[in-house]
C-alpha cells in the first residue's frame, strides 16, 4: 500500500518535470531559430522569458501594441478615445495644423551615459569601431564636497545612432521639448552638447517632475500645454507618462552595446510624421500601444 501511494504521488511530479523540460527545450529552440533568422532584440528576448513590455520592434519600422492575450476583459473603449478631442480625427482638415509637440526623454532614449571612472577604456574603443559617436563631459553636481566646493563628475556619453539627423528632421514639423528626470547640473551641459543648434524650445529637469502614489519622477504633460490632442512623449520608461498614457510612445532602451540600433530614424521618425497629420494623436497611439490596459495590468487604474 505504501508503494502504491508513493507511485501515485511521484507520477504527476514526473509528468511536471518532463513538461518543464519540454518547455525549456522549446524555449532554447525558439532562441536558436531567432538567431538563425537574425539577432533578436532585447525586447524579443525579454518577451520569450515572460517579461512583457510595450516596446517598439527593433527589426523594422512598424510598432507593435501589447499582445491581445495581455489585455484585460474590460478594455478601454476605443470609441471613448476617439471622442476625446471633440473633432473628427483622420479625414480632411479644414485648416493647416500647427506643429505637433514632441517631448523627448534623455537617458536611454537619446543617449546613454556612464561615469567615466567606472567605464573600461576598451568599451569606448569598441563603440568607436562600431561607428557610435561618444564624448566625455564634466558635470557639476548639486552635492557639495567636504570643503564646500561643487562636486564635479566626469561622464562618458554615447549618442543613439541617428540622433542629430532625427532632431533636425523632427524640428521641421514639431516643437521639441526635452524632459528628463535627471538633475540640471548633469543634464544641461549634456543637452548643450547634443543640441548645439538649439532645436529644443523648452528643457525640463527633475524639479518639473511630480510624485504620485505609484511612481516618482512622473512627467505631467499638462505643465507644457493644456490641450493634449497634439502632444506626445517618447520615453524608454512608460511609467514616466502614466498620467497621460494615451500620449505616450514607449521606446526600446538604448545602450552602446546596440551599435546597429535604428529606432530614431526608422521607427520613431516615421510615426511622428504620421502623427503630425492627425488632429488628435491619442486614438492612433491607443490603437498601437493600448497603454491604458498596460497600466491596469501593472496595478495602475
Amino acid at each position: 500500500m505504501a508503494q502504491i501511494g508513493q507511485t501515485e504521488v511521484c507520477a504527476p511530479r514526473s509528468v511536471q518535470v518532463w513538461r518543464a523540460l519540454v518547455d525549456w527545450l522549446s524555449f532554447f529552440c525558439h532562441i536558436i531559430v531567432q538567431i538563425v533568422r537574425g539577432a533578436p532584440s532585447l525586447a524579443q528576448i525579454l518577451s520569450y522569458v515572460g517579461v512583457r513590455f510595450p516596446l517598439l520592434a527593433s527589426s523594422g519600422s512598424s510598432f507593435k501594441p501589447l499582445p491581445v492575450s495581455e489585455l484585460p476583459l474590460h478594455q478601454f473603449s476605443a470609441t471613448k478615445v476617439s471622442s476625446l478631442s471633440g473633432v473628427d480625427v483622420g479625414g480632411t482638415q479644414d485648416r493647416p495644423l500647427e506643429k505637433i509637440t514632441v517631448v523627448l526623454d534623455l537617458d536611454e532614449t537619446l543617449i546613454c551615459a556612464y561615469e567615466t571612472s567606472s567605464l573600461p577604456a576598451v568599451f569606448r574603443t569598441q563603440a568607436t569601431e562600431a561607428g557610435l559617436n561618444w564624448f566625455e563631459l564634466e558635470c557639476v553636481s548639486s552635492d557639495k564636497e567636504y570643503e564646500g566646493k561643487p562636486k564635479v563628475s566626469h561622464v562618458t556619453v554615447f549618442e543613439r545612432p541617428g540622433l542629430h539627423e532625427f532632431l533636425r528632421q523632427a524640428a521641421e514639423f514639431a516643437e521639441l521639448v526635452l524632459f528628463t528626470a535627471g538633475l540640471e547640473g548633469y543634464a544641461r551641459p549634456l543637452v548643450d552638447r547634443i543640441d548645439s543648434e538649439g532645436r529644443f524650445s523648452l528643457r525640463l529637469y527633475r524639479p518639473s517632475t511630480v510624485s504620485t502614489e505609484y511612481r516618482e519622477h512622473v512627467k505631467d504633460l499638462s505643465c507644457i500645454q493644456s490641450d493634449l490632442s497634439r502632444i506626445v512623449i517618447i520615453d524608454n520608461n512608460p511609467f514616466s507618462f502614466l498620467l497621460q498614457p494615451l500620449n505616450g510612445i514607449p521606446c526600446i532602451p538604448f545602450s552602446p552595446a546596440q551599435p546597429s540600433d535604428n529606432q530614431l530614424l526608422e521607427v520613431l521618425l516615421p510615426l511622428l510624421k504620421r502623427l503630425a497629420l492627425e488632429k488628435d494623436v491619442r486614438p492612433v497611439l491607443y490603437e498601437k500601444f493600448h497603454m491604458p490596459e498596460w497600466f491596469q495590468i501593472h496595478g495602475i487604474p
